[in-house]
């Protein structure tokens, strides 16, 4: 457990150039991107699937910077009208 919490420390400082501003944007991005890798879909990276677990596979891919996302805010929202 100790080690993967050292991996994600380490992979929080090398975002800091990207959007990803917090420990938990990376990882509901790794997350939401392992669902889809084990749902069939293709790694974006080149690295060997047999040998890598999909959720490395998606950590790598979104601190390469391979995965694209977008925040929405309150105020982006449209207000209902009651």
């Amino acid at each position: 457990m100790a080690k993967a919490h050292e991996e994600i420390e380490e992979t929080t400082e090398q975002t800091q150039s990207q959007e990803i501003d917090s420990k938990y944007r990376l990882i509901i991005l790794a997350a939401k991107r392992s669902k889809q890798l084990q749902r069939g879909a293709r790694p974006r990276i080149d690295i060997d699937p047999t040998k890598h677990k999909v959720t490395r596979i998606a950590l790598e891919e979104v601190v390469q910077g391979k995965i694209l996302f977008h925040t929405t805010h309150e105020e982006d929202e449209p207000v209902k009208a009651s």
